[in-house]
């Protein structure tokens, strides 16, 4: 076993950590002019380092801001932007010791949820994080492609320069608000890493923004993929969806119209979009859209899971009392009776038993009880409380993040 210490990394510390985390990801180490344009993303604070003596092997990173969750409310969220250990000190407790202090940082500050994008589903369970909610990635054929006549339409799609996209599109995504459970919010160190880099204006990306009667209301960040070949010369571009939001269904419509009109195209991609995204009922021929995948989006992590199950609001059920499990935070363990009218801890006895990484996957409502029962990862202890689970956590609108971190 390899010594080493893990501590908060300094001021000085930031570049080669974030070194780090890039090789550990199979990147090249950022560039100084990266560096300079990017690094004020990249703050020491909340950032925990492994040292074997003083060299990094090993770093994990958060930012916090508040997340949607089921009933409208805006909870104070640890987002987990990286997590990484140099190729030769793997397999050695690093990432584990790691978790564990970050983990015991985010209970310490009182925040009550963490959430992630997962490099790899198998390594985060084991941490308390579950698969909270999903996203597809669609296709739409062109020139057959096309909405309905009886879509919403109305609003214009005007083009944003890249200045005008570095400048606007945090003020839009902020207006368009957290609508839907599993929306983060975007704090300033998130645009350049994430948002500048594609559209501003050393970036390749465009940017076009929807606005309805009430002002701008949506927005669509995209690539122009060329799919000519040596066979196939003709063959036209491939627009490919980075970023869309919109506030509501018009914008929504507007901006996919937009899309499908664009000349010299053979279809328009756009992966991690919702799973209820209406797409293809929104086309006249809904076979010209095809789902082509379904994948793991956002993972979450109960850190307070009192606070963290009081914070969202239930359906119209009876109480069910949960036995939740969690062995890196042992102060979560225990009884929790959850209902319409609240939660608390409890001394009853349990009607479903699991373990908090499960409780993670059933918070915003993407998987139901009985689909998680049925897979062995909720044990059953009374058979009607499965039903009453169900109804309790279940959610009209499919959860979705729409935020890469």
């Amino acid at each position: 076993m390899t010594a080493f210490d893990v501590r908060p990394i300094t001021e000085d510390e930031r570049r080669s950590t974030v070194d780090v985390l890039r090789r550990s990801l199979h990147h090249n180490r950022i560039t100084d002019d990266a560096w300079a344009r990017t690094g004020k993303s990249w703050p020491a604070e909340h950032k925990f380092a492994a040292f074997d003596g003083g060299t990094p092997i090993g770093i994990v990173s958060s930012f916090d801001t508040g997340i949607a969750v089921p009933g409208g409310r805006a909870v104070p969220v640890a987002a987990v932007d990286g997590a990484g250990v140099r190729a030769d000190r793997t397999r050695r407790g690093v990432l584990s010791a790691l978790m564990a202090a970050q983990l015991a940082d985010f209970a310490a500050r009182g925040v009550p949820l963490a959430v992630l994008h997962a490099s790899e589903p198998t390594i985060y369970g084991r941490f308390g994080y579950g698969s909270a909610a999903l996203g597809k990635t669609v296709r739409v054929a062109r020139p057959a492609g096309r909405l309905r006549e009886r879509v919403p339409a109305g609003g214009e799609v005007r083009m944003l320069t890249p200045e005008e996209a570095v400048k606007e599109l945090p003020a839009l995504y902020e207006r368009i608000g957290l609508h839907r459970p599993g929306m983060i919010g975007r704090p300033d160190l998130w645009w350049p890493v994430a948002h500048d880099r594609y559209a501003g204006p050393e970036a390749g990306h465009l940017v076009a923004v929807h606005s309805g009667p009430d002002g701008d209301d949506g927005f669509v960040v995209y690539a122009t993929v060329s799919r000519r070949s040596f066979d196939s010369p003709d063959e036209g571009a491939v627009l490919d969806v980075h970023d869309m939001h919109a506030a509501g269904p018009a914008a929504r419509a507007g901006l996919w119209r937009f899309l499908l009109s664009v000349d010299l195209v053979s279809g328009v991609r756009g992966r991690h979009r919702p799973v209820d995204e209406p797409l293809a009922v929104m086309l006249a021929d809904h076979r010209h859209a095809a789902t082509l995948a379904v994948e793991d989006d956002l993972w979450l992590r109960p850190v307070d899971v009192e606070a963290a199950l009081g914070a969202r609001a239930y359906r119209a059920a009876g109480p069910v009392v949960l036995a939740v499990a969690d062995r890196t935070l042992p102060g979560n363990t225990g009884h929790y009776e959850v209902g319409p009218d609240g939660v608390r801890r409890t001394s009853a006895a349990a009607d479903l038993a699991l373990d908090v990484d499960t409780l993670g996957m059933l918070y915003l409502g993407q998987w139901s009880a009985t689909a998680l029962a049925d897979a062995g990862r909720i044990e059953v202890r009374d058979e009607a409380a499965v039903a009453r689970a169900d109804e309790l956590f279940t959610t009209v609108t499919a959860p979705w993040c729409g935020t890469h971190f």
